[in-house]
């Protein structure tokens, strides 16, 4: 509670987390081992080889910090979503320019994708980077919000337009933040996630190398698109664990606390409202370690292409699960579950972070409908390859 009044985490927790190299489990796996290698890691807590790191133990990294509610956000988002980008598509030249700080923790980086008027619709950002008359430098003019980690990254991973209107238009750009010239921030008050330092970003004529250009221009939405996969599972995992620790904290409280001469589980509406809750959660928590196991197994072309379209569904289905459990652990810890102290402290805070589960990431109602398109469009293409070459025998 106090590094929430406080709005962030304290510098040195970040430390820790860097210097025990505990940042690198929220990377998607597999982990780059050759660059981790160079930088002289070898495993994660002197158990995992990172040669051996997995899906599985990403969840797992996910699941447990999860658990801690709120600082997670401030400790691990810019490495999460805003290093893979670099891993991926960046050139041998801007990873050496970069990666070794970023992966030691010894400067951060933030994703920088939304905007005032640009949300969930990646394709209508209106941030634009213009090549100088000599080519040598982007000039950044334009505006982006609710930026996780923003506030204190030395990065940020952008994108921003180099072209023309549409998602052709995109490209993705290292962008300098802190004490850089042009570049102002501020933080953004948010009901919840009060220590992730969501931050409101101005770029005023702002000169980038031409050399911070992550991959190609006009291909960032496609590389926008792969990064979403990680994070709306990602998402999914930790609204799994939040929801379990609302509704562990509220099973907990109702075998404890007694109304009308019984305990609150004693009494049937009670019972009730744990179950309904309860089913929903472990539905999901399935639901979810199947796509983590099917990661482990999936090349990444392939799990893009089919689990692009659920992991969306997952990731809204997971921020309506995290609502109910979250509303139900509130309700039965009842006037204790709006007070900010005391018993119910707990269920009142993953309440108020119910929002952050169901609107970054993609919006609830984008989700559902990307998840839709994208089965459709995986539909047409497998029936495509089942039908038979014109003029071929019938048997």
């Amino acid at each position: 509670m106090d590094w929430e009044q406080a709005g962030m985490v304290p510098e040195d927790v970040f430390q820790k987390f860097a210097s025990a190299n505990m940042l690198i489990p929220s990377l998607p796996a597999p982990l780059p081992i050759a660059w981790l290698k160079k930088l002289g890691v070898h495993d994660i807590l002197g158990t995992v080889k990172v040669e051996e790191w997995d899906y599985i133990h990403t969840a797992i990294f996910i699941d447990e910090v999860s658990g801690l509610q709120g600082p997670p956000a401030s400790l691990t988002t810019g490495m999460s979503y805003g290093v893979p980008p670099i891993l991926k598509f960046g050139s041998p030249r801007l990873q050496e320019r970069f990666l070794p700080d970023l992966l030691l923790g010894k400067k951060r980086i933030c994703i920088a994708i939304t905007e005032p008027e640009a949300g969930s619709d990646v394709a209508g950002i209106q941030t634009t980077a213009t090549k100088t008359p000599d080519g040598e430098f982007y000039i950044v003019n334009g505006t982006k919000k609710w930026i996780t980690n923003g506030i204190w990254s030395s990065y940020a991973t952008m994108a921003v337009r180099t072209s023309g209107p549409g998602p052709g238009g995109l490209s993705l750009l290292i962008v300098p933040l802190l004490n850089h010239p042009g570049v102002t921030m501020r933080k953004i008050k948010t009901t919840g996630l009060l220590t992730s330092g969501t931050t409101f970003i101005t770029l005023d004529d702002v000169r980038v190398p031409v050399g911070n250009l992550i991959g190609d221009e006009g291909r960032g939405m496609a590389y926008i698109m792969t990064n979403f996969n990680h994070e709306r599972l990602s998402i999914a995992i930790g609204t799994t664990r939040q929801a379990r620790v609302a509704l562990a904290a509220a099973f907990e409280y109702c075998l404890q606390r007694e109304a009308f001469g019984k305990t609150l589980v004693e009494q049937p509406v009670v019972r009730h409202r744990l179950a309904a809750a309860g089913a929903l959660l472990e539905s999901l928590s399935a639901w979810v370690e199947q796509f983590v196991y099917q990661m482990t197994k999936l090349e990444k072309a392939e799990a893009d292409r089919e689990l692009g379209g659920l992991t969306a569904l997952a990731k809204a289905q997971g921020g309506r699960v995290l609502d109910e459990c979250a509303r139900c652990a509130v309700l039965l810890f009842g006037g204790n579950g709006f007070t900010t102290t005391g018993r119910g402290e707990i269920a009142e805070r993953i309440y108020r972070e119910v929002p952050a589960a169901r609107i970054p990431g993609g919006s609830e109602d984008v989700m559902f409908d990307l998840a839709v398109r994208q089965l459709v469009k995986n539909y047409k293409f497998q029936t495509k390859m089942l039908e038979r070459p014109k003029g071929s025998s019938k048997l």
